[in-house]
């Protein structure tokens, strides 16, 4: 019984406290539910931040691969750009080689020994005839000239003959 009166004491003690300090109790756990509402509101504020940091680190680190995509690809332009020139020079200095080529093999073209032989074949066959028209021309201009020899011969025989003709008719003709 004893045990049972302290036990009533003790609550009336317990009561009595509660009682004296129940606003305390209850401001108490007022503030301790603002602050877990405070501390709910800073976990999904957290969460929100937490978040969005992964979508900007995700975004920042697609910007990083795009401005590195976007390095890389002005390095291979200009890589490509510097190319192209090269190419450019030596296509100019191939067109001009193969234009002296050309001008080479034209002139080699020249002095093609088909084409040559066929020049020279028909060129003997040009000189064959006129050398045969120029002998038969040989022998008409010795023919010719035998035959005026033998006319001026003729000729002067003719002249000596009529000179011996008019020689008496003048002689004649002096003496009558």
């Amino acid at each position: 019984m004893l045990a049972a009166k302290r036990l009533e004491i003790m609550i009336e003690i317990e009561d009595k406290l509660k009682a004296e300090h129940q606003t305390q109790i209850d401001a108490r756990e007022a503030e301790i539910k603002k602050l877990s509402n405070e501390n709910a509101d800073r976990k999904a504020t957290i969460a929100k931040q937490l978040e969005q940091i992964q979508i900007l680190s995700t975004n920042a680190s697609a910007s990083k691969k795009l401005e590195q995509q976007n390095r890389e690809l002005h390095q291979r332009s200009d890589n490509l750009k510097e190319e192209i020139a090269t190419h450019k020079a030596r296509t100019k200095a191939l067109q001009k080689d193969l234009a002296e080529e050309r001008a080479e093999i034209a002139k080699l073209k020249q002095f093609d020994t088909a084409k040559m032989r066929k020049n020279l074949d028909a060129n003997k066959r040009k000189l064959a005839e006129k050398t045969a028209a120029n002998e038969v021309l040989q022998k008409n201009y010795k023919k010719t000239k035998a035959e005026n020899t033998e006319l001026q011969l003729s000729l002067k025989k003719l002249e000596k003959k009529l000179e011996a003709l008019e020689e008496p008719k003048d002689a004649e003709e002096t003496t009558s």
